[in-house]
């Protein structure tokens, strides 16, 4: 059985409060928009942000694995990349992610971070670039740390995160 009763109207809400909440959320869109689009453009970096000489290190040291002159990248690389593995671990670490991997069949730029300490110490200036990659058995991310020594890049490190490597 329904009860019977007045139902209570409700006082609609006046033109000024819908025009100051739209207003508020047009506000918060319009102060939004710039920070975000400007936030996004922060954090994917072009290619113009990496110096060319950069770049090219990068280049050269990822068409040394690429080409398995793995002998030759080591011998090339920074004394960072040697004081953590022999020639002999580093020729294997290569040739398994090659095997597990492919070779790189695309790439492109994640982040690309800069890092000057010269004042802490006399080579201090690195570039670390992270690559969204594509290689032909699975994707991954590969990250290069490049070193300054002696006004040339040389490669310290090499990583790649991948879970066909898991």
């Amino acid at each position: 059985m329904k009860a019977k009763g007045k139902r209570k109207k409700v006082k609609p809400q006046t033109g000024l409060r819908l025009i100051s909440v739209t207003s508020l959320r047009l506000t918060f869109a319009f102060l939004l928009f710039p920070f975000a689009f400007f936030s996004a453009c922060a954090l994917k970096p072009n290619q113009g942000g990496i110096p060319p000489a950069v770049q090219a290190a990068v280049d050269a040291a990822s068409e040394d694995i690429t080409e398995g002159r793995y002998e030759k990248l080591y011998n090339d690389a920074a004394e960072e990349w040697r004081q953590v593995a022999t020639l002999e671990q580093s020729n294997e670490t290569l040739k398994r992610l090659k095997e597990r991997l492919g070779t790189v069949k695309s790439r492109s730029v994640h982040t690309a971070t800069e890092q000057d300490s010269r004042s802490a110490t006399p080579s201090g200036h690195s570039f670390t670039i992270t690559y969204r990659s594509t290689f032909e058995r699975a994707d991954g991310m590969e990250t290069f740390t490049v070193v300054e020594r002696q006004g040339r890049w040389l490669l310290a490190r090499y990583f790649v995160n991948s879970n066909a490597l898991k």
